[in-house]
């Protein structure tokens, strides 16, 4: 980050983060970056509280990435504030090492441009002691991962930035990763993710937030993200004869899906309550009820569309 010593605006920034954010792990102002005429982050604000595990939402192009690099201090911006409270640790999705390296010289090298101790502790801790003298270019995946994770980790940081933590992996393998992350909670650490995967979020996160066209269109807990829509929750009903809709005198009808009625509602024991008693009246067997709520993955898709 040497090339903030050139902008004494942004130098000074980084160097009142104790007295300004005690209660929180990052603030962002105003922030604002353009590559070239093309500006990709337009002026946008939010805050990561300690502790939390905050995931930063985006499809290609919204400006995720390079909000995140913005962050991390490995790319410079326009304007705008951004503080940070305390060390950061990065796990990028993709890495450098070269393919050669084995696990332990890796692991070393970076310890010692951090200038800290190896601590062969938390290389163990990741399941890495059988990989040692194993070069990277034969890693699976996976092991990259807890290599990427554990290098991360070593100057003991206080915000860790994840990107991507588990593409690729395996299920047991994102089920270890993500009992690492909940560990690393669980010790007061800060954790940054930027996820594709919508029921990776919705497990770990406690606040989310996503960018559209470099602006922030929705900040929140994931509940609140599925509890945004007015007709969220969707009633799935098959009966043993032929029925018309209208004459349930419910407003919420969307169409048949196969042989199921479907209804939306905002409650779902009023709504149910309101169906049940119109087909009992009707004298009309219900063979099959089916709820469905709408997922974290449906209302991005559907932020992500809207105009």
């Amino acid at each position: 980050m040497e090339y903030l010593e050139d902008d004494e605006s942004i130098y000074s920034v980084f160097n009142r983060n104790e007295c300004d954010i005690m209660s929180e792990a990052i603030r962002i102002e105003n922030l604002m970056k353009s590559y070239g005429d093309h500006l990709v982050v337009k002026g946008i604000s939010f805050e990561v509280n300690k502790g939390e595990i905050f995931a930063l939402l985006g499809v290609n192009g919204a400006g995720k990435t390079t909000t995140l690099e913005c962050i991390e201090g490995i790319r410079k911006y326009d304007s705008g504030t951004i503080l940070v409270n305390g060390k950061t640790g990065v796990q990028l999705q993709s890495s450098s090492l070269q393919a050669n390296i084995k696990a332990a010289e890796a692991f070393i090298l970076f310890s010692k441009w951090n200038k800290a101790a190896v601590n062969w502790e938390l290389f163990n801790n990741f399941g890495l002691s059988e990989l040692k003298n194993k070069q990277y270019k034969d890693m699976s995946t996976g092991q990259k991962r807890r290599l990427h994770l554990a290098i991360a980790l070593i100057n003991n940081p206080d915000i860790i930035f994840l990107d991507e933590p588990t593409a690729g992996l395996d299920v047991e393998g994102r089920a270890t990763l993500h009992s690492e992350i909940r560990k690393l909670k669980q010790q007061g650490k800060t954790i940054i993710i930027a996820s594709h995967d919508m029921a990776e979020v919705e497990t770990l996160s406690d606040r989310v937030a996503i960018l559209k066209d470099g602006k922030i269109a929705f900040i929140g807990t994931p509940k609140q993200l599925t509890s945004e829509t007015n007709s969220h929750i969707k009633i799935h009903i098959k009966t043993a004869n032929v029925m018309t809709p209208d004459s349930l005198f419910y407003s919420k009808f969307e169409g048949m899906d196969q042989e199921y009625y479907v209804f939306t509602t905002e409650n779902l024991g009023e709504g149910l309550y309101e169906i049940l008693e119109s087909l009992k009246k009707m004298q009309t067997t219900v063979l099959d009820i089916r709820i469905e709520h709408v997922s974290l993955e449906q209302r991005f898709i559907d932020i992500a569309k809207e105009d």
